[in-house]
């Protein structure tokens, strides 16, 4: 099997695609004990996110592309919300078995709860961090992101 060579660009982002992992392990633990207090994981905070911050009422197909996740992932984090009474699920005018996910008053205060913490614990997190720095590594998360997506398109991998 042959090895392709890495550009200067290609072995350095290999390294920080590593921390990444390791970043993302960290937020969700860390996401997981500050709202472990309200009945809530990192999953279901980060659900009750995307569903807040909608414009309108979505399917969970729609949720899970915004979110970039797999669709069967969020039905389940999505039924469980509703089972705890979090989010209740609505007809859809426009597709019969797609129903809508809506939050209830409950899903609400629990977001709400969640984002108060939040404020303190990313402020903490940013520490030592300047804003133009965090503007910088958001771009390069953009541009990557756009990357994957125009790979995804084309399936060109190689």
């Amino acid at each position: 099997m042959r090895k392709t060579a890495r550009t200067p660009a290609g072995e350095y982002l290999t390294g920080i695609i590593m921390d990444l992992f390791r970043l993302n392990g960290g937020l969700l633990t860390s996401g997981d004990r500050l709202v472990a207090g309200l009945g809530l994981t990192s999953a279901r905070w980060q659900m009750l996110g995307a569903i807040a911050s909608a414009q309108q009422p979505q399917p969970v197909a729609w949720i899970a592309r915004d979110l970039g996740a797999n669709r069967q992932n969020v039905q389940r984090i999505v039924n469980d919300l509703a089972q705890d009474g979090l989010v209740r699920f609505e007809a859809n005018p426009h597709h019969r078995r797609a129903q809508l996910v809506v939050l209830t008053d409950d899903g609400r205060q629990a977001f709400n709860a969640a984002m108060k913490l939040q404020g303190p614990w990313v402020n903490r997190l940013s520490d030592g961090l300047t804003v133009k720095e965090i503007e910088a590594a958001h771009r390069v998360i953009m541009t990557l992101q756009a990357n994957l997506e125009g790979m995804a398109q084309t399936d060109d991998v190689d």
